[in-house]
């Protein structure tokens, strides 16, 4: 239901950059990798407290790629990220971790971007674990409601409203923003 308005925004970026879970068939964060855990349940990791999901964009699967309808042609990069098996990634700037970086801080700096605006999946994982990272790295950081959905997993869509607000990250209509 957002990919449409995805790509109709595409065309008001010079540089677009694109996330993608990139996961192996083992990842430690995988309900088949947990026997006796459910599913969406938490566990805790030596970098905190990991979701357990259902297995998800394993490399190289058809569940990896991105959606048919998504217009990939414009992208300037793709970055990969989640495919350590003992440590997931939900920001587009790190792992878990908080050490591990993916290379897209360099990239935006490299390409003196000041301005990152955010869209996709999901917007109380991975989109506000990007957002909260690039603000904190000194981006001016904007997620548009219209270009992202959440998993909804007890308060974690509060959880990103809280820190959008604490980080100063922009959230609201794409009208707002443009």
């Amino acid at each position: 239901t957002i990919i449409k308005t995805i790509n109709s925004l595409q065309k008001s970026f010079d540089i677009i950059i694109l996330t993608q879970d990139w996961h192996p068939k083992n990842h430690s964060s995988f309900s088949t990798n947990n026997p006796g855990r459910e599913t969406f349940s938490f566990k805790q990791m030596p970098y905190g407290k990991q979701v357990i999901w259902p297995p998800h964009c394993i490399i190289g699967t058809y569940g990896a790629q991105f959606h048919k309808s998504l217009d990939v042609s414009k992208a300037s990069m793709i970055i990969r990220k989640g495919f350590r098996e003992n440590i997931d990634s939900y920001s587009g700037f790190f792992e878990n971790d908080r050490l591990t970086h993916t290379g897209l801080a360099g990239i935006l700096k490299n390409l003196e971007i000041k301005k990152v605006f955010i869209a996709g999946l999901a917007l109380d994982f991975c989109v506000h674990y990007t957002a909260i990272d690039s603000a904190k790295l000194g981006y001016q950081t904007y997620v548009m409601e219209e270009t992202t959905l959440p998993v909804n997993l007890g308060s974690s869509v509060a959880d990103t409203f809280n820190n959008f607000k604490k980080y100063g990250v922009h959230y609201g209509s794409i009208k707002e923003f443009f």
